[in-house]
């Protein structure tokens, strides 16, 4: 079998890592030919793992061409620019893989997760990846474990076969919904804990607010139609906390800058959050289901309405419970 992965970076050359344990030749798309070549000669990509060898079985290319007979193709590039690699991948046509998205976020002016572009393109038998996995950890081979949801169950069993290692486990569910939108509304969790580690609230403050984060988020997933329950899986709860409070979280990162008052220029450091783009998108969906989250509002005022963070702070704990 054969297995494409695009997006060169940090998370798509993990996976890559993994699924070469499995299969017989995985080809990993980058645009930069650069790492591709670096791939192909040295079997290193030394923009993001300098320090550690690719198995000789990975392939680097910058051509959608060498990808049309793959089996099954990951797809992990930034949301911003997710719909025009699928749009590119039918221009070339890619029509019979399986597509697993391990991209999350939501389209900014669509509202769309990755798995509804790639339906509005493709189908709905595709595959989706989430869960508490840094890359970081996953080409190391260390212990990780993450969900995949689908609405086919065959394409489950085959992604699960590709990707499963004695190191890397992997779970199956059926709520493709709820999968998605834990990616997406962790980053928000995580940047609400941030600014309470950056304002120096107390630890009782701080673990009551990722508290009421994690039971608002089973609310918004139930009300756009995911289930509660799917927030007690790894992609739900596990990466919830990761993101939340590991130091080498972006968005706990951005949230901790933004409690201190310090702001980052992204276009200037080329450091992407994905929350950013997230929080605008889940309140517009908040807003139009008539869905309360304390923690969301937060969250917006104070990297949207630019509200101090005390104020900001003083509003969501008045509505704590």
């Amino acid at each position: 079998m054969k297995v494409g992965v695009i997006g060169a970076g940090s998370f798509g050359t993990a996976i890559a890592q993994i699924i070469a344990e499995n299969i017989d030749e995985v080809v990993l798309y980058s645009r930069r030919e650069k790492i591709a070549k670096n791939i192909n000669n040295y079997s290193y990509n030394f923009d993001y793992y300098p320090n550690t060898k690719l198995n000789k079985n990975i392939k680097g290319t910058t051509s959608y061409n060498d990808l049309i007979d793959c089996k099954v193709i990951f797809i992990s590039v930034p949301s911003s620019v997710f719909r025009e690699t699928i749009i590119a991948m039918k221009e070339a046509n890619i029509n019979n893989s399986i597509i697993v998205t391990a991209s999350k976020g939501i389209e900014s002016n669509s509202l769309a997760t990755m798995g509804k572009i790639i339906e509005e393109n493709y189908d709905d038998s595709y595959v989706v990846i989430s869960g508490p996995n840094f890359a970081s950890e996953i080409i190391l081979n260390l212990a990780t474990a993450t969900n995949i949801a689908s609405k086919s169950k065959e394409n489950l069993k085959t992604v699960k076969n590709i990707l499963e290692t004695e190191s890397f486990k992997v779970k199956t569910i059926d709520d493709v919904v709820g999968l998605e939108y834990c990616g997406v509304i962790k980053n928000i969790n995580a940047i609400a804990f941030g600014i309470c580690e950056g304002m120096k609230i107390n630890e009782n403050g701080r673990y009551s607010v990722l508290t009421k984060g994690f039971n608002e988020t089973k609310e918004i997933i139930q009300k756009i139609g995911g289930k509660q329950s799917t927030l007690d899986n790894f992609c739900g709860f596990g990466d919830l906390i990761l993101t939340s409070i590991s130091k080498e979280s972006r968005n706990h990162t951005l949230g901790l800058l933004y409690g201190q008052k310090l702001i980052i220029d992204e276009k200037s450091s080329g450091v992407v959050f994905e929350g950013k783009n997230s929080i605008m998108a889940i309140k517009t969906i908040c807003d139009k289901n008539n869905i309360q989250s304390e923690v969301v509002n937060f969250v917006y005022d104070v990297l949207v309405n630019q509200k101090p963070p005390k104020l900001a702070f003083k509003c969501l704990w008045d509505n704590i419970v």
